[in-house]
């Protein structure tokens, strides 16, 4: 079966998904570890991270000139071989970001942090500002590098890929995500 054949989950399955969590994509010494806000119900309900169809991470990644190629959600294991990883601040899927509370942030920043230690990624990027300035009380962080580091790893805000995010376009996303690949 081609990837992109495989069948959608059903809306049932979609909404059981509610609250399950995705493996990270992890591993020793990464360039850059992605780290999402929270897993979407779809995305929990197939097991795989940014797999809603309308999910940009994929074709941004590849646009920023990570990828050799554009991959599909369900090869997001293979990210390791190019020295990516993804991870989220919250672990429990939600079907939308704002049900999340601080306080689930804040503490998804000091698990990242653990992990950050652990792992040691040279760069740690979060896909999405708002949820940054609230998980690492920075109510004034813009896109792009961070002054701050973490355990070590430089600190990266790009914006939310979500097909819901208007304000930027895939080319946009693109050229974001390329900045911080040259930025490596």
């Amino acid at each position: 079966m081609v990837l992109s054949e495989r069948p959608r989950p059903t809306r049932e399955a979609v909404i059981a998904a509610y609250g399950r969590t995705i493996p990270d994509v992890i591993g020793p010494r990464l360039k850059v570890l992605f780290c999402g806000i929270n897993p979407s119900l779809y995305s929990a309900a197939i097991g795989h991270h940014f797999g809603r169809p309308g999910n940009r991470f994929w074709p941004a990644l590849h646009a920023g000139g990570f990828t050799p190629r554009l991959l599909s959600p369900y090869e997001d294991g293979t990210l390791v071989r190019f020295g990516l990883g993804l991870t989220n601040l919250v672990a429990r899927a939600t079907a939308a970001a704002d049900e999340l509370t601080a306080e689930e942030l804040l503490s998804g920043a000091a698990l990242l942090e653990e992990k950050i230690r652990q792992y040691r990624p040279r760069v740690v990027a979060f896909l999405g500002v708002g949820a940054y300035r609230t998980a690492f009380s920075r109510p004034r962080a813009r896109l792009g590098r961070q002054r701050e580091k973490m355990a070590e790893a430089r600190l990266w805000v790009l914006p939310n890929p979500s097909g819901l995010n208007a304000h930027y376009q895939l080319a946009d996303l693109g050229k974001l995500f390329a900045r911080l690949r040259r930025s490596i």
